[in-house]
């Protein structure tokens, strides 16, 4: 018998379970589930790669199934919210993966697809719509979608969402929604902002915490090179050529230095390709399908496009350069050592990039070694001059709204795609 059955789910979801080879429950699982199941809001922190869209997709699953009229029309009610279409797409797959048995319909929205496409799914119903939250409202606007019997409203990833200014888009969508509803909010790392939007989306909701608080993976070895900033690249293609790794994701901080790098890669005989956010929906789905089948060695993306990428096995993720937003960190090497494999993080380090380094161990609340690579030993007599025109915090406020496409002239926000 299946330990999933001991959480009280429908014995029919249990063996759809069993069939994908879904045997013992995740931590993460084994605790919010009969919660969810119990009725209470919940908030959860929890390691990518830990099972967390189960936590929250098989109880829903199991309390629609248990109410399901396969003849009446479906309505939304489920709406699970997520920041990137890469996310989206991941959840989505796993809720038909979860209900394939049953008469359960779930949808997907998100920018960068066709809109006219999403509205014709939409009018044929759907019980659950998994959305990012600027289509969602380009939905409602159009009237294309009504929240008006919602019963569970999802969060995942909610400390992205913050990072992502959406929280307008979010106090939209609430008014939308009615107030007698289960909340869920699912998030790798759990800080004061996250609390603080807690208490405006959850009623007493019960905390979940399977491990120390924005911890990382056991399993994921974690290293720090010091080197030149001009001769990453180099030692990132060493690394791979020399050690015949297969499948590389690497993490730079702006959607520019993510193109640079992978066309100089090419240079360099490794078969690279970049994705982030100003690319089509296309041509991300074709570039991780082929780094996913091996026809692409080495895949180079920005935070905002990395998050939600599910790629089974992954063993090695370099950080090309640290992000500004410490919990990044966290989410990057998040990428590896998913569902209990090991995984390998390599950050490179130059010289006045310390200070993110510093920002990321005082969030671990532990330090991370440096060493150098022979070969690669970076060169101690280049200085970095202070820019004394401008504090290190204007520099990194500056630098952080570039990462994420923002203009550092005005508050334009970031593109809901």
């Amino acid at each position: 018998m299946s330990a999933f059955s001991s959480l009280g789910l429908n014995p029919n979801l249990v063996a759809t379970l069993q069939a994908a080879n879904y045997t013992e429950p995740t931590p993460i699982q084994a605790q919010s589930i009969p919660l969810i199941l119990s009725g209470h809001d919940v908030m959860a922190g929890a390691q990518t790669g830990t099972g967390k869209t189960a936590a929250f997709a098989l109880p829903i699953l199991h309390q629609l199934w248990a109410s399901k009229d396969c003849e009446a029309p479906s309505t939304v009610k489920a709406l699970v919210l997520a920041p990137t279409r890469e996310l989206a797409q991941q959840i989505h797959k796993n809720f038909e993966k979860y209900s394939a048995a049953t008469a359960i319909k779930v949808g997907l929205a998100y920018g960068g697809a066709s809109l006219g496409v999403q509205m014709t799914a939409l009018k044929e119903g759907v019980d659950v719509l998994v959305a990012t939250p600027g289509r969602l409202i380009d939905l409602l606007f159009k009237k294309a979608v009504t929240l008006d019997a919602l019963q569970y409203l999802v969060f995942d990833e909610a400390d992205r969402m913050l990072d992502m200014g959406f929280k307008d888009e979010i106090n939209m969508i609430l008014k939308r929604v009615p107030k007698q509803r289960q909340t869920l909010l699912f998030s790798a790392t759990l800080d004061d902002a996250i609390f603080k939007l807690s208490k405006t989306l959850l009623n007493k909701p019960k905390l979940v915490e399977v491990s120390e608080r924005n911890a990382v993976a056991s399993e994921v070895e974690q290293i720090v090179y010091n080197v030149d900033a001009d001769r990453k690249r180099e030692l990132i293609s060493h690394m791979i050529g020399s050690k015949n790794w297969q499948q590389v994701l690497i993490f730079t901080r702006t959607k520019q230095d993510a193109d640079h790098l992978a066309k100089e890669m090419c240079k360099d005989g490794v078969k690279t390709q970049s994705i982030h956010g100003d690319k089509s929906q296309g041509v991300r789905d074709k570039v991780l399908a082929e780094f996913k089948e091996g026809k692409v060695r080495a895949l180079v993306a920005t935070d905002v496009a990395a998050r939600g990428l599910d790629i089974q096995e992954l063993k090695y993720v370099f950080n090309y350069q640290l992000p500004y937003i410490a919990e990044d960190y966290i989410h990057r090497i998040g990428r590896t050592g998913r569902a209990g494999e090991s995984g390998l993080a390599i950050s490179l380090l130059s010289i006045g990039e310390e200070y993110l380094l510093e920002e990321i161990e005082a969030l671990l609340d532990t330090r991370l070694n440096q060493q150098w690579l022979p070969g690669y030993e970076p060169d101690l007599t280049k200085e970095i001059q202070p820019d004394r025109k401008n504090s290190k915090a204007a520099q990194k406020r500056r630098a952080k709204k570039r990462a994420y496409g923002q203009s550092t002239g005005n508050k334009r926000k970031p593109s809901r795609k």
